[in-house]
């Protein structure tokens, strides 16, 4: 196998190319992830709300807005939430 130099330095461009788009396309889809996953655990502690808060007479709708709102702030989104439920 003969190695000249245009295809070294051929693949070496590659490579950096390579690797620089899996850097741009890794960010927005580690965001995507944490966006989802997030949403998925807001939606999880707005239904212990509800259970616990049941005993209490406080029930917040879960829908994909108040998911997404505990999920992006976690426990200051669940009150903000709760507070938009009794202010509107």
């Amino acid at each position: 196998m003969i190695f000249d130099s245009a295809s070294v330095i051929a693949y070496s461009f590659g490579l950096v190319v390579l690797f620089f788009l899996c850097r741009i396309f890794a960010k927005p889809i580690k965001w995507l992830l944490k966006l989802i996953i997030n949403g998925v655990l807001g939606g999880l502690i707005l239904a212990a709300v509800n259970f616990v808060g049941g005993f209490a007479g406080i029930f917040i709708a879960i829908n994909p807005l108040t998911a997404l709102i505990a999920g992006l702030l976690g426990v200051p989104g669940v009150i903000l939430v709760i507070l938009l439920q009794y202010i509107l």
